[in-house]
């Protein structure tokens, strides 16, 4: 006689969770057990670049090898997220053995533990089990999110009809041509997920294959359905990445199979996020393509920092750069110069690696050497970190507090209006 699980929230902070596995399933979940604070140990010969971010931001520990039951001393609770049955098999014979809870990606029915669909609205987590059916937790988890966020109807979808890959029994292969699908890019907005708008959260919860950068909230990848193919496409800066044409080229071949394409980007696609190029690659193979506006670091990260971008009385503009070429780069198209004349805010994304000879270039040209400057990273999210400077002083400082990317810098009188006083 089957029996329902017995429904638990895990306070998981300080305690240790093994995630075994460096892929796709790795990367939903790592997020969502990073901010319950688990003492995190990944078990992995290799991992997703987004995973790689985490662990060079010291997040979490990484093993780089395959599992042993000693990585389980101490542990309470571990993550199976690899698909080889036998080695997942060992992985549970081993939690067994010390009694420890276990997820298992492979096969969800041969696991101790289940992971349930989940929505956060605020303080507020709603985990919800479908008695094993994965589709049917997600239905009621999306139904519950509406009526929490939206006011809508709490009853369930249907659920998105599904074009199976040629070959498969239900594809119905034969000569007659398939649908083309379609591809939305989505701003996944600055680091909260909950900034995500709700037009952008929708086609996030119908979509079949969700190509995801690295800056994208992670807990949104921890809210997609299980059978969704999540393509790590992150460019880490000086790293390994895809290159564009590469991500082109997935999304086209997707929608062409009739996949529904969710391009999830960190901030607004628009906004040095290549989206013009993921257009025009659709565009050119026939592909409909779907733009949703996301919430852009540029501004919202300056003010959740308390750092208004424009204030009556002190700036009456601001300017957005990138900052990912060095200001004597025959290759940069910015005009640094120009730029040190204004009187106004100055955003720069993508400048920490060039803030000494950025700092330099402005002061050089005419900007005031004791120019507010505010440096924040990781913006909106729990690692969120900022500073205060001078445009004299911000590179040495910065350098001091082993900041590292992603960080907006901010250049203006505007750094310091809503300062209190001494």
């Amino acid at each position: 006689m089957s029996t329902n699980p017995y429904p638990l929230g895990l306070r998981l902070a300080g305690r240790r969770v093994v995630v075994v596995g460096g892929g796709a399933v790795a990367t939903r979940r790592v997020p969502a057990l990073l901010d319950a604070g688990a003492d995190l140990l990944l078990v992995s010969p290799l991992l997703t670049p987004a995973l790689q971010t985490h662990v060079d931001a010291g997040r979490l520990r990484w093993a780089a090898r395959r599992f042993v039951p000693a990585d389980l001393d101490d542990a309470w609770l571990v993550q199976v997220a690899v698909d080889d049955p036998v080695a997942a098999e060992s992985v549970s014979a081993a939690a067994h053995e010390r009694r420890i809870f276990c997820v298992r990606a492979d096969d969800r029915f041969a696991a101790s533990a289940w992971t349930p669909a989940v929505t956060r609205s605020g303080p507020v987590t709603v985990a919800v089990l479908g008695g094993g059916d994965p589709r049917r937790a997600m239905q009621t988890r999306d139904a519950i999110r509406d009526l929490l966020g939206a006011g809508k109807s709490p009853l369930p979808t249907p659920p998105v009809e599904r074009v199976a890959p040629a070959g498969t029994p239900d594809s119905g292969d034969d000569d007659s041509p398939r649908p083309v699908g379609r591809v939305s890019l989505v701003g996944a907005g600055p680091g909260d997920p909950e900034l995500i708008t709700v037009k952008g959260w929708r086609l996030l919860t119908e979509a079949e294959v969700v190509v995801a950068d690295r800056l994208v909230p992670g807990l949104l990848l921890d809210e997609l359905r299980p059978d969704v193919e999540l393509v790590d496409a992150s460019k880490i800066p000086y790293g390994p990445s895809r290159t564009q044409e590469e991500i082109n080229e997935i999304l086209v071949d997707r929608a062409l199979a009739g996949r529904t394409v969710v391009r999830l980007k960190g901030g607004d696609p628009y906004v040095f996020g290549r989206g013009g190029e993921e257009v025009l690659a659709c565009a050119a193979a026939g592909v409909p393509v779907t733009v949703v506006p996301g919430v852009s670091s540029a501004v919202a990260v300056p003010a959740v920092a308390g750092v208004p971008v424009t204030h009556r009385g002190v700036a009456h503009e601001f300017t957005v750069v990138s900052g990912h070429l060095a200001p004597d780069s025959p290759a940069s198209l910015v005009s640094w110069p120009a730029l040190a004349r204004l009187r106004g805010t100055l955003v720069i994304l993508m400048g920490l690696k060039n803030l000494p000879a950025i700092a330099d270039t402005l002061t050089r040209n005419g900007r005031d050497p004791a120019t507010p400057v505010a440096v924040i990273q990781e913006g909106t999210t729990p690692g969120q970190r900022s500073l205060r400077a001078t445009l004299a002083t911000v590179a040495a400082e910065v350098r001091a507090a082993e900041l590292h990317p992603p960080a907006i810098v901010v250049v203006g009188d505007v750094v310091t209006t809503l300062t209190p006083p001494g």
